[in-house]
């Protein structure tokens, strides 16, 4: 996993990795060729052999040209560089012009199951789009977005994901001075709301269009014989996102930043900035040190989501119907189907957390309960639900979890409802155990683990972030040995605020 890599070395054969470009194939105002800023002395920190098989690559061939190419010193032949244009809502405020700052998009790479994924350089100098940025990326955030990526991968909630991550062997000026470092992303596309939004600001209808006829190809080709592409496209981004949020709340993670530039049209988990997970329950958390007002707090996720539809629906009211008022309509009636659509996906996810094969009257009542209850009890999100797996395979372990609610006098009654709904659905014992353990990690990446191994990644120690990153990539199985990546921080560990990376 981790390889500190060795000197800079500039006289490394070329290869070509299989690159497409399908995204260049757009108007030239879609984007900006730009090419990435060499850097000092790049070393290999990590790199993702597994996804490099599954993008079709030779990962034994590749790695020992990564850090010259994945630091953007010394590109495959075939790569094309460009910085995509995109805008966005920034806690709610409209920023015309935003586009990838300190990114690069090589290209598209079709893997092994024949999708197509884009391959991104981030934290590789200034394009034009960098708004006086320094277009770099220090060592931590970059690692970050490494190992929550991978975790999230782990736990089975769609995300981009990250192949590489090279050190630059320069100081890059945040606070304080810090590594520099370039992190290669692997994603479905990095199409945006933001993306539709900067056209629409600028009323190109031609770049809308082609830009929908792209998403239809690439993501949903099923929208082409629709009535209305442009609606079908806008019904089928909702269904995607409000299975992702569920699967965020199912886990307690908190993204941090659910600006509009930060919501992919593929439905996927994209930037990794402030993100954290729940350790004690409360429905209104929130790390984001630039989030002062808690617009993206845990529990408005699945709200801010549907406003952020809701902006996606206004640029593609043109291509939607045109009849104004009957474009209006249908992309209202589109967006307002969200919240149902969420309602259900993560009512399904907490039935299967519960161990519940069916779905009766009263399930939804006995989840808001139980949320209620760890919030007035601050119990673990993460070890309640497999503790209750525990309970579910020996009921005499009850006990245990009836402490950690000592202060709730009502999670009693609560557990003895929950135990005769499980009789209730005849299930052979061994497959809901299995199914409610599939469905409960044990280990999550906890905030004061990340910090640690981030902290020492900063100083050249990459040991931490390897042992965290080997227990996240099992994240439902025990591990003999591993339980202290389990336990919640104390009281002087926590992790109060996290911080963008930018």
């Amino acid at each position: 996993m981790m390889s500190p890599g060795g000197p800079a070395r500039y006289d490394l054969p070329t290869m070509r990795l299989g690159f497409v470009h399908t995204y260049a194939t757009l108007p030239e105002r879609c984007y900006a060729r730009s090419e990435p800023t060499p850097v000092a002395d790049p070393r290999l920190v990590v790199f993702n052999a597994p996804l490099a098989v599954e993008l079709g690559l030779d990962a034994q061939r590749v790695q020992p040209l990564a850090a010259a190419m994945f630091s953007g010193n010394q590109l495959p032949e075939d790569a094309e560089p460009l910085a995509m244009a995109y805008a966005g809502h920034q806690f709610g405020t409209f920023v015309p012009r935003l586009g990838d700052g300190r990114a690069l998009l090589l290209g598209e790479l079709r893997g092994r199951d024949g999708a197509l994924r884009d391959v991104q350089l981030k934290g590789a100098g200034p394009t034009p789009f960098s708004r006086n940025g320094d277009g770099r990326a220090t060592i931590g955030p970059m690692l970050r977005e490494y190992l929550v990526s991978e975790a999230m991968h782990a736990l089975g909630i769609p995300t981009t994901r990250s192949l590489a991550v090279v050190s630059s062997g320069e100081q890059v000026w945040r606070e304080k001075p810090l590594p520099g470092a370039v992190l290669t992303r692997v994603a479905a596309s990095h199409l945006r709301v933001g993306t539709f939004q900067y056209f629409a600001a600028r009323q190109d209808r031609e770049a809308l269009q082609a830009l929908l006829d792209y998403v239809i190809t690439r993501h949903y080709p099923q929208a082409r014989e629709a009535t209305s592409p442009a609606l079908a496209v806008l019904q089928a981004v909702a269904q995607r996102q409000a299975a992702l949020i569920a699967g965020w709340m199912s886990v307690g993670f908190i993204h941090g930043v659910m600006n509009t530039d930060n919501m992919a049209i593929s439905g996927e988990t994209i930037d990794y900035g402030p993100c954290a997970f729940l350790d004690h329950y409360d429905s209104n958390q929130v790390f984001s040190s630039i989030d002062s007002g808690g617009r993206y707090r845990f529990a408005n996720q699945p709200a801010i989501a549907q406003w952020n539809l809701a902006r996606l629906a206004d640029t593609l009211l043109p291509l939607i119907d045109a009849d104004e008022a009957r474009a209006v309509d249908l992309a209202t009636e589109a967006v307002r189907g969200f919240g149902s659509e969420f309602d259900e996906q993560f009512l399904a996810r907490m039935r299967r957390k519960l161990g519940f094969f069916t779905a009766m009257e009263g399930d939804a009542d006995l989840i808001s309960r139980l949320l209620a209850s760890m919030q007035r009890t601050t119990a673990d999100f993460t070890l309640i639900f497999r503790g209750l797996a525990s309970v579910a395979q020996d009921p005499g372990r009850g006990d245990e979890l009836l402490k950690q609610f000592s202060a709730d006098s009502n999670f009693a009654t609560w557990l003895a409802e929950w135990t005769a709904r499980l009789a209730a659905d005849r299930e052979p014992a061994p497959a809901r155990i299995a199914a409610m353990r599939a469905a409960n990690p044990a280990f999550i990446p906890r905030n004061h683990r990340v910090e640690a191994a981030l902290t020492a990644a900063e100083s050249g120690n990459y040991g931490p972030f390897n042992s965290l990153l080997t227990v996240l990539q099992r994240p439902f199985d025990d591990q003999p040995g591993m339980e202290a990546f389990a336990v919640p921080p104390d009281p002087g560990e926590r992790v109060l605020q996290t911080f963008c990376g930018t």
